[in-house]
């Protein structure tokens, strides 16, 4: 039980990875904050509870600031502190740049990298000897044409978790990515890019549970010495481009 009587805040956690994430966390002990938009996150959240787990589920646009500070205090109102922050949810645009409007870039911005910072923000004075995973992608190294902003967001949520593993201590936290490959998920299935054959979903296709594994190594003490880090869980897909 890695997370006994560890507070982890999940956002996008209503489906997919998220949902993972959480179900995981909360089975090896963790009080779980299911973070999502989606009313369906409340479903995650009886799902802990049916297995006698412990959870809340927090409906918030994090592309909000209010909305971030809402669901760090209702957090701190219930447990009184926080362990781990995973920063999952994100969105994807599928349109050339020419074609794109200044209103779909700033909501991608704000919800895959805007998000993250004031969810870091402030969750930090909160987070004493705990872990903070931001979930980037191998669209941070590779891409596809069409999903500039979603790349582009994951790019600098890789450099913006350097950055803070080097302003924080690692003893006050560790700040790490976890990078997944394709995964069997509805942000999958629903990319016309995918659809269309565009992108070429090269080997295995990932389980939102082998994510999940990989967010609970790097959330937990087993991964002491990893910090500013990112680990690849892509089936090996960078590998063979």
């Amino acid at each position: 039980m890695r997370f006994q009587n560890k507070v982890c805040l999940v956002t996008g956690g209503a489906s997919g990875i998220g949902k993972a994430i959480c179900l995981r966390l909360a089975s090896e002990g963790g009080s779980i904050a299911v973070i999502d938009i989606n009313e369906a996150g409340q479903q995650t959240c009886n799902e802990i509870l049916s297995q006698k787990g412990e959870a809340i589920f927090l409906k918030a646009d994090i592309a909000e600031s209010r909305s971030v500070q809402y669901v760090v205090q209702q957090a701190i109102a219930k447990w009184g502190k926080i362990d781990v922050l995973v920063n999952n949810a994100a969105i994807m645009t599928f349109k050339p740049i020419t074609e794109l409007s200044e209103e779909e870039w700033d909501k991608v911005m704000a919800v895959n990298m805007k998000a993250v910072f004031m969810l870091c923000k402030y969750s930090l004075p909160y987070i004493n000897g705990g872990a903070i995973v931001n979930i980037s992608s191998v669209h941070y190294h590779e891409t596809t044409a069409n999903v500039i902003p979603y790349a582009s967001s994951k790019g600098a949520m890789e450099a913006f978790t350097r950055g803070m593993s080097i302003e924080y201590p690692g003893d006050k936290v560790r700040v790490n990515c976890v990078a997944p490959g394709a995964v069997d998920t509805p942000m999958l299935w629903s990319n016309p890019n995918v659809k269309a054959g565009v992108e070429k979903i090269t080997g295995k296709i990932g389980k939102p549970e082998d994510i999940a594994a990989a967010v609970c190594f790097i959330a937990s003490g087993e991964a002491a010495y990893i910090n500013g880090s990112s680990l690849h869980v892509d089936g090996g897909r960078l590998n063979i481009l």
